[in-house]
Protein backbone atom coordinates (compact mmCIF):
# COMPACT_ATOMS: atom_id res chain seq x y z
CA UNK A 1 0.00 0.00 0.00
CA UNK A 2 1.33 3.40 -1.01
CA UNK A 3 0.63 6.60 1.02
CA UNK A 4 1.13 10.25 0.56
CA UNK A 5 3.64 12.82 1.98
CA UNK A 6 0.63 14.19 3.98
CA UNK A 7 -0.95 11.12 5.17
CA UNK A 8 2.08 9.70 6.11
CA UNK A 9 2.71 13.11 8.57
CA UNK A 10 -0.94 12.71 10.29
CA UNK A 11 -1.42 11.40 13.67
CA UNK A 12 -3.55 8.69 14.10
CA UNK A 13 -7.03 8.69 15.21
CA UNK A 14 -8.84 5.76 16.24
CA UNK A 15 -12.13 5.22 14.01
CA UNK A 16 -14.20 4.51 16.70
CA UNK A 17 -17.34 2.49 16.71
CA UNK A 18 -18.00 0.43 13.95
CA UNK A 19 -20.99 -1.16 13.42
CA UNK A 20 -20.75 -2.92 10.01
CA UNK A 21 -23.51 -2.61 7.04
CA UNK A 22 -26.86 -1.94 7.74
CA UNK A 23 -29.32 -5.35 7.59
CA UNK A 24 -31.12 -5.65 4.63
CA UNK A 25 -34.18 -8.16 4.59
CA UNK A 26 -33.44 -11.35 2.39
CA UNK A 27 -35.53 -14.99 2.43
CA UNK A 28 -37.54 -13.84 5.91
CA UNK A 29 -33.96 -12.68 7.74
CA UNK A 30 -32.14 -9.43 8.36
CA UNK A 31 -28.28 -10.20 7.22
CA UNK A 32 -25.67 -8.20 6.80
CA UNK A 33 -23.96 -7.97 3.66
CA UNK A 34 -20.02 -8.02 3.33
CA UNK A 35 -19.88 -10.96 0.45
CA UNK A 36 -21.28 -11.96 -2.56
CA UNK A 37 -22.56 -15.02 -0.83
CA UNK A 38 -24.08 -13.10 1.65
CA UNK A 39 -26.47 -12.44 -1.33
CA UNK A 40 -30.40 -14.54 -1.38
CA UNK A 41 -33.12 -13.59 -3.36
CA UNK A 42 -35.85 -13.85 -6.06
CA UNK A 43 -36.12 -10.76 -8.00
CA UNK A 44 -36.73 -8.62 -11.52
CA UNK A 45 -34.99 -5.93 -13.30
CA UNK A 46 -35.93 -4.52 -16.43
CA UNK A 47 -33.43 -2.98 -18.78
CA UNK A 48 -33.18 -1.51 -22.84
CA UNK A 49 -30.76 -0.57 -25.29
CA UNK A 50 -29.55 2.28 -25.76
CA UNK A 51 -31.50 3.41 -29.04
CA UNK A 52 -34.65 2.01 -26.76
CA UNK A 53 -35.57 -0.27 -29.72
CA UNK A 54 -36.34 -3.13 -27.62
CA UNK A 55 -36.64 -4.35 -23.69
CA UNK A 56 -35.90 -7.10 -21.33
CA UNK A 57 -37.70 -8.37 -18.38
CA UNK A 58 -34.96 -10.61 -16.23
CA UNK A 59 -35.92 -12.98 -13.07
CA UNK A 60 -33.63 -14.40 -11.18
CA UNK A 61 -33.54 -16.52 -8.33
CA UNK A 62 -30.20 -16.19 -6.02
CA UNK A 63 -28.68 -18.32 -3.77
CA UNK A 64 -25.53 -17.76 -1.65
CA UNK A 65 -24.74 -15.04 -4.43
CA UNK A 66 -25.20 -18.06 -7.42
CA UNK A 67 -27.82 -17.43 -10.06
CA UNK A 68 -29.72 -20.71 -9.80
CA UNK A 69 -32.31 -20.02 -12.09
CA UNK A 70 -32.94 -17.37 -14.90
CA UNK A 71 -36.29 -16.36 -16.94
CA UNK A 72 -35.23 -13.37 -19.42
CA UNK A 73 -38.22 -12.38 -21.72
CA UNK A 74 -37.54 -9.59 -24.43
CA UNK A 75 -39.91 -7.50 -26.43
CA UNK A 76 -39.53 -5.43 -30.00
CA UNK A 77 -35.85 -6.26 -31.19
CA UNK A 78 -35.73 -9.75 -33.21
CA UNK A 79 -31.59 -9.66 -32.61
CA UNK A 80 -32.25 -9.48 -28.73
CA UNK A 81 -34.53 -12.78 -28.98
CA UNK A 82 -30.91 -14.57 -29.44
CA UNK A 83 -29.44 -12.56 -26.84
CA UNK A 84 -31.96 -14.30 -24.62
CA UNK A 85 -31.21 -17.61 -25.69
CA UNK A 86 -27.25 -16.79 -24.66
CA UNK A 87 -28.36 -15.35 -21.12
CA UNK A 88 -30.34 -18.78 -20.22
CA UNK A 89 -26.73 -20.29 -21.29
CA UNK A 90 -24.63 -17.85 -19.24
CA UNK A 91 -26.09 -16.60 -16.62
CA UNK A 92 -27.43 -19.78 -14.31
CA UNK A 93 -24.09 -20.98 -12.21
CA UNK A 94 -22.54 -17.36 -12.14
CA UNK A 95 -22.38 -15.00 -9.18
CA UNK A 96 -24.48 -11.77 -9.44
CA UNK A 97 -21.26 -9.71 -10.00
CA UNK A 98 -19.58 -11.77 -12.99
CA UNK A 99 -22.78 -10.92 -14.80
CA UNK A 100 -22.46 -7.83 -14.63
CA UNK A 101 -19.73 -7.60 -17.09
CA UNK A 102 -21.10 -10.90 -19.08
CA UNK A 103 -21.07 -10.89 -22.83
CA UNK A 104 -24.45 -11.03 -23.93
CA UNK A 105 -24.04 -8.77 -26.78
CA UNK A 106 -27.63 -6.84 -26.44
CA UNK A 107 -27.29 -4.52 -24.00
CA UNK A 108 -31.24 -4.67 -22.77
CA UNK A 109 -30.12 -7.76 -20.78
CA UNK A 110 -27.18 -6.12 -19.01
CA UNK A 111 -28.96 -3.15 -17.98
CA UNK A 112 -31.69 -5.09 -16.67
CA UNK A 113 -29.19 -7.24 -14.88
CA UNK A 114 -27.90 -3.97 -13.39
CA UNK A 115 -31.04 -2.82 -11.97
CA UNK A 116 -31.78 -6.30 -10.48
CA UNK A 117 -28.10 -6.06 -8.78
CA UNK A 118 -29.55 -2.93 -7.14
CA UNK A 119 -32.78 -4.25 -6.05
CA UNK A 120 -30.96 -7.24 -5.18
CA UNK A 121 -28.02 -5.88 -2.90
CA UNK A 122 -30.18 -3.31 -1.28
CA UNK A 123 -32.69 -6.08 -0.17
CA UNK A 124 -35.62 -4.97 -2.16
CA UNK A 125 -36.18 -8.65 -3.54
CA UNK A 126 -39.18 -9.81 -4.25
CA UNK A 127 -38.87 -12.58 -1.79
CA UNK A 128 -37.00 -10.40 1.07
CA UNK A 129 -39.48 -11.83 3.79
CA UNK A 130 -40.20 -15.10 3.02
CA UNK A 131 -38.98 -17.48 4.99
CA UNK A 132 -36.49 -19.41 3.38
CA UNK A 133 -37.08 -17.55 -0.08
CA UNK A 134 -38.06 -19.53 -3.13
CA UNK A 135 -37.17 -23.20 -4.63
CA UNK A 136 -35.33 -22.92 -7.65
CA UNK A 137 -38.29 -23.14 -10.78
CA UNK A 138 -40.42 -20.31 -8.93
CA UNK A 139 -39.84 -18.28 -11.52
CA UNK A 140 -41.76 -20.08 -14.24
CA UNK A 141 -44.96 -19.28 -12.24
CA UNK A 142 -44.54 -15.44 -14.22
CA UNK A 143 -45.35 -17.20 -17.00
CA UNK A 144 -48.39 -19.53 -16.30
CA UNK A 145 -50.26 -22.02 -17.93
CA UNK A 146 -48.67 -22.72 -21.05
CA UNK A 147 -45.36 -21.04 -20.48
CA UNK A 148 -46.02 -17.93 -22.75
CA UNK A 149 -44.79 -14.65 -21.44
CA UNK A 150 -47.70 -11.80 -20.49
CA UNK A 151 -47.79 -9.39 -23.92
CA UNK A 152 -49.66 -6.35 -24.47
CA UNK A 153 -50.00 -4.68 -27.94
CA UNK A 154 -52.14 -2.11 -28.21
CA UNK A 155 -51.92 0.18 -31.54
CA UNK A 156 -53.85 3.44 -32.13
CA UNK A 157 -54.17 6.04 -35.17
CA UNK A 158 -55.84 9.57 -34.64
CA UNK A 159 -57.68 8.78 -37.44
CA UNK A 160 -58.68 5.27 -36.88
CA UNK A 161 -58.30 4.50 -33.79
CA UNK A 162 -57.40 2.34 -31.58
CA UNK A 163 -56.64 -1.16 -32.12
CA UNK A 164 -56.27 -3.94 -29.12
CA UNK A 165 -53.65 -7.06 -30.76
CA UNK A 166 -53.05 -9.15 -27.55
CA UNK A 167 -53.97 -8.79 -24.15
CA UNK A 168 -53.29 -10.43 -20.93
CA UNK A 169 -55.97 -13.36 -22.05
CA UNK A 170 -54.26 -14.06 -25.46
CA UNK A 171 -54.39 -13.24 -29.03
CA UNK A 172 -57.07 -10.87 -29.68
CA UNK A 173 -59.28 -12.35 -32.86
CA UNK A 174 -61.69 -9.43 -33.26
CA UNK A 175 -62.91 -6.39 -31.11
CA UNK A 176 -66.63 -5.72 -29.99
CA UNK A 177 -67.99 -2.30 -30.30
CA UNK A 178 -71.21 -0.44 -29.44
CA UNK A 179 -73.43 1.77 -31.30
CA UNK A 180 -70.33 4.22 -31.19
CA UNK A 181 -68.12 2.36 -32.30
CA UNK A 182 -66.20 1.98 -29.10
CA UNK A 183 -64.59 -0.84 -27.64
CA UNK A 184 -66.79 -2.61 -25.06
CA UNK A 185 -65.01 -6.43 -25.58
CA UNK A 186 -62.63 -8.82 -27.59
CA UNK A 187 -62.55 -12.74 -28.60
CA UNK A 188 -59.01 -13.91 -28.18
CA UNK A 189 -57.13 -17.69 -28.40
CA UNK A 190 -55.15 -18.42 -25.57
CA UNK A 191 -52.02 -19.67 -27.75
CA UNK A 192 -49.91 -21.51 -24.98
CA UNK A 193 -53.48 -23.48 -24.01
CA UNK A 194 -54.19 -23.99 -27.72
CA UNK A 195 -50.48 -25.60 -28.41
CA UNK A 196 -50.81 -27.44 -24.89
CA UNK A 197 -53.27 -29.05 -26.76
CA UNK A 198 -52.32 -30.24 -30.14
CA UNK A 199 -49.32 -31.04 -28.87
CA UNK A 200 -51.59 -33.93 -26.58
CA UNK A 201 -53.43 -34.72 -29.80
CA UNK A 202 -56.35 -32.61 -30.00
CA UNK A 203 -57.24 -31.43 -33.62
CA UNK A 204 -56.09 -28.05 -33.84
CA UNK A 205 -59.78 -26.97 -34.82
CA UNK A 206 -60.87 -28.14 -31.82
CA UNK A 207 -57.72 -26.98 -29.95
CA UNK A 208 -58.39 -23.27 -31.57
CA UNK A 209 -62.22 -23.93 -30.73
CA UNK A 210 -61.15 -25.00 -26.94
CA UNK A 211 -58.98 -22.14 -26.16
CA UNK A 212 -60.69 -19.37 -27.17
CA UNK A 213 -62.70 -16.77 -25.02
CA UNK A 214 -64.49 -13.49 -24.87
CA UNK A 215 -63.81 -10.74 -22.19
CA UNK A 216 -66.09 -7.55 -21.28
CA UNK A 217 -69.44 -7.39 -23.55
CA UNK A 218 -68.39 -8.85 -26.25
CA UNK A 219 -71.77 -10.89 -26.93
CA UNK A 220 -73.71 -7.56 -26.59
CA UNK A 221 -71.00 -5.88 -29.53
CA UNK A 222 -73.25 -4.22 -32.51
CA UNK A 223 -70.74 -4.76 -34.82
CA UNK A 224 -66.98 -6.67 -34.68
CA UNK A 225 -63.98 -6.36 -36.47
CA UNK A 226 -60.36 -8.06 -37.27
CA UNK A 227 -58.25 -5.62 -35.36
CA UNK A 228 -55.32 -6.50 -37.89
CA UNK A 229 -57.36 -6.13 -40.69
CA UNK A 230 -60.48 -4.10 -40.34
Amino acid sequence: MQYTTEVKAMCKVAQGTNNGPSPIPEEGKWIQSREIKDINGLTHGVGWCAPQQGACKLTLNIKKGIIEEALIETIGCTGMTHSASMAAEIMPGKTILETLNTDLVCDAVNTAMRELFLQIVYGRSQSAFSEGGLEVGAGLEDLGKGGRSVIGTTYGTRLKGPRYLEIAEGYVLELGLDQNDEIIGYKFVSLGTMMDSIKAGVDPARALKDATGVYGRFNDAVKTIDPRKE
